[in-house]
């Protein structure tokens, strides 16, 4: 397998740096909107996906929403009763809890964590408590040696997967992945599909555009038209991926996405699958595949 280093390059930035061979992959687990410490998240498909990326030398990608946070004390969301909160939560400190339970329960999976970047969900939280949950679960995870790959991402960036060639270090290719948390409420007819003719204006650098928070789940690849200094026309692609995450509340008939009237929405993850190929011009061959 490609020996991996993570650093960051700006505050939104980071590079994955991996040597390789031709032919040789890179497997990513792209998850987002885990929501784990609810009542409602899928707890038994996202341990069996966190299985797999460890079983298969997948390195992980999460993209905000780990923490669901809804039951603290000035949150308007929170439930009536305990019967939101999950027995672990009962006794101690809350928002203390959440971290300590968190690391105890990603700890095995550590090793193959890139990034954890916040959510709607934890930023919610750090405006009313002035606490970082995703910092906090990083700085905890690495304190115990488990991670040392592990980065807090932003809410919005950048991660530049970088090959370089093991056999002739001069040459190296690039794959661009921007990530967005996201933003509104996906639309009942559109999923949030329309974002994708917005985002694709503003991030012409992206060879691929991920976000989540709506729970939905789509692929959608964009052709694009390219023209090089030489005079050389081209075709390449721009791919947008919606992950749905692996909080499901509807089959309850209570709950905060419930009361608003919010239909049923999938779970899951996606699979980024980046193969190396060397020939006269190196290139990045893609594949993504859901996670269910």
């Amino acid at each position: 397998m490609p020996s991996v280093t993570v650093e960051r390059a700006d505050a939104s930035v980071l590079i994955v740096r991996a040597k390789v061979a031709p032919g040789d992959e890179l497997r990513f687990l792209m998850r987002s909107d885990a929501h784990h410490d609810s009542t409602h998240a899928d707890r038994s498909m996202e341990e069996r996906h966190l299985r797999e990326a460890v079983e298969s030398d997948a390195y992980i990608l999460d993209f905000g929403d780990l923490f669901d946070a809804m039951q603290g004390k000035f949150d308007p969301r929170r439930g009536p009763d305990r019967s939101d909160l999950r027995p672990e939560y009962w006794e101690g400190h809350y928002l203390d809890r959440l971290v300590d339970v968190a690391a105890e329960r990603y700890a095995p999976f550590a090793d193959r964590w890139v990034m954890m970047s916040p959510g709607n969900h934890e930023t919610s939280v750090g405006k009313r408590h002035e606490i970082d949950l995703t910092d906090r679960l990083v700085r905890s995870l690495k304190t115990a040696g488990r991670a040392p790959l592990l980065h807090r991402g932003t809410y919005a960036g950048w991660i530049l997967v970088r090959f370089h060639n093991e056999r002739d270090p001069k040459k190296s290719s690039t794959f661009r992945i921007y990530y967005h948390h996201g933003y509104g409420g996906g639309g009942p007819v559109t999923r949030g599909v329309i974002q994708t003719a917005r985002m694709g204006l503003y991030l012409p650098d992206a060879d691929l555009v991920v976000s989540g928070h709506t729970h939905d789940a789509w692929t959608m690849p964009i052709a694009r038209a390219r023209v090089t200094d030489q005079g050389k026309v081209r075709e390449d692609r721009q791919t947008h991926v919606r992950i749905a995450g692996y909080k499901g509340e509807f089959l309850d008939g209570e709950g905060w996405a419930i009361e608003r009237g919010m239909p049923p929405k999938p779970r899951g993850a996606a699979w980024l699958t980046l193969s190396y190929q060397h020939g006269q011009r190196c290139r990045i061959e893609t594949r993504i595949d859901e996670a269910t």
